[in-house]
């Protein structure tokens, strides 16, 4: 438990680093070493940027709106988060068999509730769907005994579901 909370606190502090300290600091550092390398020493630009906080008022106003459009195209209009995603889960077995999970589950689900609308009006099952009933218990066994976190059998199973 020990060296789980050291990691833990690893992964939470590579975290809040990457994804706050560095991105502020990187922000900062474009922006001073921008000003102060390029424009002040460009005198068309002196005129349009007079002073350091008038530059950083001027391009934090057009930039957050560009980078926000950005961020939307890259998550809404591209492949590109897709590719992530997917990426994602074929290499995090946890998020694999978390999906994999789920709609094993939905299809239990589905046919629970079948059989649960059947017999409140009374009806029985054939004997062919009570077949597939079997069947669709062995598949699922056999996939559950046969799967583990290292091997890949939740991913075909994944690409098998996706492909349908």
């Amino acid at each position: 438990m020990g060296q789980n909370k050291i990691f833990r606190s690893w992964y939470y502090f590579r975290m809040g680093w990457s994804t706050y300290f560095a991105f502020i600091f990187a922000a900062i550092n474009t922006l001073t070493v921008t000003y102060y390398l390029a424009i002040e020493k460009i005198p068309s630009l002196v005129v349009v940027f007079p002073t350091f906080v008038q530059y950083v008022l001027i391009v934090t106003s057009i930039g957050i709106p560009v980078l926000v459009i950005i961020g939307y195209i890259h998550f809404k209009r591209s492949k590109a988060f897709k590719s992530e995603v997917d990426i994602m889960v074929e290499t995090n077995p946890y998020q694999r068999r978390s999906i994999v999970n789920t709609e094993l589950l939905i299809e239990i689900n589905l046919k629970l509730l079948e059989f649960l609308i059947r017999s409140s009006k009374d009806e029985k099952m054939n004997e062919q769907e009570i077949k597939d009933l079997m069947e669709k218990n062995k598949i699922i066994s056999e996939h559950m005994e046969k799967r583990t976190f290292s091997n890949d059998i939740d991913l075909n199973f994944l690409r098998k579901v996706l492909k349908q």
